[in-house]
């Protein structure tokens, strides 16, 4: 039954934009990381960011007024709850995760011409840069992977594995969770060359670095590094196309060891493709975001799986979020034919 709306309802949602902004924009201003240094007035802050004084008292004003700074005497002060999550040097620092949604949000402005023109937004970076924007892009896959490490982890079990291959590995973060929950294994990052600086630092700064290999490449173009019997492809199949997979599945069927399993982490949506309703919503931001990305039904990634080889395809978990795994396991001697 559909919801009935009042005017109210339909004009707070469309309002909704205002104070997302607002927040965005200090994000990508890093005013909370310069407040938290010290409490500023408007010229002081303005002074340091280079930035006009009237639009810098208007955004620090309408900060305050949505609590996530506090005034006195003119002077602009970050709460420390607020600093813990939204400074640089928080100790649950999530500021990766709110620029990358700021880029998603001017994706999401044009969404009507996309819809008249089939093809995804066209914008420019973001004010800190295109090489910031790939990095925030990089830490918003950690922060949002922390919260579903240990739930992942639990619907794996019994997980057992000797060689890892991590694709799109980005950060490294589910390649350390993996390797402290199978203390012997060992594990290989596949992602572009830009990307594995980030994460052997982060596979250093976790102490196991003698435990992983790096591998440079792109999944489109190029073969996965051979041998392993667990691969690991985590909120990759979104954006790509039912073929795109496809190919990339024969790529994961060819680079496994026999009776090796492949294990997908991302959204699956129902039949009707309206529930859940957070995938519905996602399938719009791979819309305004990729050339042919969306979200799939189990039954969709089932026969592209068995396509090209692939057996005992199950849903071992089914989430509202990107959060549903698949597992499926490769046969010996079976060959991939399109």
């Amino acid at each position: 039954m559909a919801k009935e709306w009042t005017e109210d309802e339909v004009l707070q949602m469309v309002r909704a934009f205002q104070p997302a902004c607002i927040l965005t924009a200090a994000a990508d201003l890093d005013i909370f990381t310069q407040l938290d240094n010290e409490s500023m007035t408007a010229q002081m802050l303005s002074d340091k960011l280079g930035s006009d004084l009237r639009a810098t008292t208007m955004l620090l004003d309408a900060l305050t007024a949505l609590g996530f700074l506090t005034k006195r005497k003119n002077q602009y002060i970050v709460p420390a709850q607020i600093a813990e999550i939204l400074t640089e040097t928080g100790c649950r620092n999530i500021l990766p995760a709110v620029r990358h949604l700021a880029n998603c949000h001017r994706r999401w402005l044009q969404l009507a011409q996309v819809v008249k023109t089939g093809r995804p937004a066209d914008v420019p970076a973001s004010i800190r840069g295109e090489t910031a924007d790939r990095d925030a892009f990089i830490g918003a896959m950690d922060v949002f992977s922390t919260s579903l490490v240990s739930q992942i982890i639990k619907h794996l079990q019994p997980l057992s594995f000797q060689h890892l291959l991590d694709i799109g590995g980005a950060s490294g973060s589910w390649t350390i969770a993996f390797l402290r929950a199978v203390p012997k294994a060992k594990a290989t990052i596949f992602d572009l060359p830009d990307v594995i600086p980030l994460a052997q630092k982060r596979i250093a700064g976790a102490g196991l670095s003698n435990r992983v290999t790096f591998a440079a490449g792109d999944f489109y173009s190029d073969k996965l590094p051979m041998g392993a019997d667990f691969i690991w492809l985590s909120a990759v199949t979104h954006q790509n196309s039912r073929q795109q997979n496809r190919t990339l599945f024969a790529k994961i069927h060819s680079a496994l060891q026999e009776n090796g399993i492949v294990v997908i982490r991302d959204v699956v949506m129902d039949e009707s493709r309206i529930s859940p309703r957070a995938g519905a919503l996602f399938a719009v931001n791979m819309l305004v975001g990729t050339e042919a990305g969306g979200t799939y039904t189990f039954d969709e990634f089932q026969e592209d799986l068995s396509r090209v080889g692939f057996i005992e395809v199950t849903l071992l978990y089914k989430g509202e979020y990107m959060n549903s795994l698949i597992r499926a396991k490769k046969t010996p001697k079976s060959s991939f034919s399109d």
